[in-house]
């Protein structure tokens, strides 16, 4: 059995991490900003808690005593290079105080590879009003890799990801875009990624591409 902590465990991906890791008979501290409105979450294995991952001393706090911790935090409102730089530099710095080495997030397609060197944000045809999320989101691989940290950034492809079951299965890479194939990609099978990187992972301090 692990211990995972999830950040941003409230939303599609991280609410789906939850739900897979307690399958798995894993212990599991969902964190969230108000506990009181994802009931949902709560399940046998899975300790619903508040807190803010922008917070060193709040990241500290709740990780403490945990193996590993999956981040799956988006923030609608915020400008993305603060809030994901913000969240990065609390993960890392929290994360350590609390003795967790090993921490997996979820990247953005976007900026994987289109060729060698050349993210898919900064192609010609790439439209310009979602460059800004797209760069402001991959400032956390710069701040990881500065880190002691064990880290993963399981990076699904730059499409819209499906509800629903999945395929019970996915594909992995390295820094570029995988080759497309047939069928979308689910946030279930994005969850069986990242539980399957906190657990037993495959890939370290490095950014890999899952489809």
């Amino acid at each position: 059995m692990t211990k995972i902590v999830v950040f941003g465990a409230g939303g599609r991906a991280g609410s789906r991490v939850v739900a897979e890791a307690a399958r798995r008979g894993h212990q599991v501290t969902a964190v969230v900003r108000d506990p009181a409105k994802y009931a949902d979450l709560e399940r046998s294995g899975v300790t619903v808690v508040a807190g803010d991952v922008t917070d060193e001393a709040s990241v500290a706090a709740v990780s403490a005593g945990h193996d590993a911790a999956v981040s799956t935090v988006f923030a609608a409102d915020a400008d993305p290079a603060q809030f994901y730089t913000s969240a990065a530099e609390a993960l890392v710095s929290g994360l350590i105080e609390g003795g967790v080495g090993r921490v997996v997030t979820v990247g953005v397609g976007t900026a994987l590879e289109a060729a060698p060197g050349v993210a898919v944000h900064d192609t010609p045809e790439f439209p310009a009003e979602y460059r800004g999320f797209s760069v402001g989101h991959s400032t956390e691989i710069a701040i990881l890799g500065a880190s002691d940290l064990d880290w993963a950034v399981v990076t699904p492809p730059p499409a819209v990801l499906t509800e629903g079951e999945g395929t019970g299965s996915y594909r992995t890479g390295g820094t570029s875009l995988l080759p497309p194939v047939e069928g979308d990609f689910s946030y279930a099978d994005l969850a069986l990624a990242l539980v399957d990187e906190a657990t037993d992972g495959k890939h370290h301090r490095t950014v890999v591409a899952v489809g």
